[in-house]
């Protein structure tokens, strides 16, 4: 059965899982925040493969090797910038989970570490993401039941923990 959980800390920091995934831009050549922070971390040799996948789709992810992280593969998605809510950003957050676990079931790989996607500079209010979230991931683990040992969100401060812990507590 697959472990859905919480976890506070930087996603950069210590090996939580096989994949953590990246909040990039269209242009997964780095950026603020977790993206930026990933980059760093990882060092040059992930902007020069980020270079040469031709950016990224909103809701869509892609996967490179983690380089310096101490993981496998960094799952890059672009999440919606919130514009009130009207203009598909759930469908495309939804996107982004659902497409990042799916890459992450093509290379085998077994436990994957998101950050809130889109909860930062992209503006999306925490508790409406948080709540796609959970429900994409539930949705996925549904449908592939053996696929993962453990899917978590490493969440850098502790508001954001306890929202997407009372999202979790809320889907059961």
């Amino acid at each position: 059965m697959t472990v859905i959980r919480t976890e506070l800390g930087d996603i950069t920091a210590k090996h939580y899982a096989d994949a953590i995934v990246n909040a990039a831009n269209e242009s997964l050549l780095g950026g603020g925040g977790v993206d930026g922070a990933i980059h760093r971390a990882a060092g040059p040799e992930l902007l020069a493969e980020c270079q040469t996948l031709g950016g990224c789709k909103t809701g869509q992810a892609k996967i490179t090797k983690a380089y310096r992280l101490p993981c496998d593969h960094i799952i890059h998605t672009v999440g919606p910038v919130w514009h009130g809510g009207n203009h598909g950003e759930a469908e495309l957050l939804a996107g982004c989970y659902r497409h990042s676990l799916e890459l992450a079931i093509e290379k085998d790989i077994r436990s994957v570490a998101f950050p809130s996607i889109s909860t930062g500079v992209y503006s999306y209010p925490v508790q409406q993401a948080a709540e796609i979230a959970v429900g994409a991931v539930r949705e996925v683990v549904k449908e592939y039941p053996k696929a993962f040992d453990e899917i978590l969100w490493v969440l850098f401060d502790e508001r954001t923990k306890l929202v997407y812990d009372g999202a979790l507590q809320k889907r059961r």
